[in-house]
């Protein structure tokens, strides 16, 4: 996996500003998204999409910042990282239900 590009911005999904963001494919690379819409993302957001989901959920349900937002999962972690300083990086696990669907 290469070195992720990282830029001082507001995160395109909880919106929190002077946060240091990555780029977050909306399709991912895998699932033939490298030349696809794209989306900046705060590095908790980044991570905890990948922990919370698979690459073909991702594709499939959620490839927009609207339908990320819309679902119960990420509208729960967003209401609570949206009022968390820019600096804080929480700690990301994988959730008990991805790990059974592997």
């Amino acid at each position: 996996m290469g070195k992720k590009k990282k830029a001082i911005g507001t995160c395109e999904l909880c919106l929190r500003e002077q946060v240091e963001t990555t780029v977050h494919h909306l399709t991912p690379k895998e699932m033939g998204g490298t030349f696809m819409p794209s989306a900046n993302l705060c590095i908790p957001c980044h991570k905890q999409i990948h922990a919370l989901y698979t690459n073909d959920e991702l594709a499939i349900r959620l490839n927009t910042i609207a339908l990320l937002r819309d679902d119960p999962k990420i509208a729960s972690f967003l209401k609570w990282i949206q009022k968390q300083p820019s600096t804080r990086i929480p700690v990301t696990r994988k959730s008990n239900e991805r790990k059974k669907r592997r």
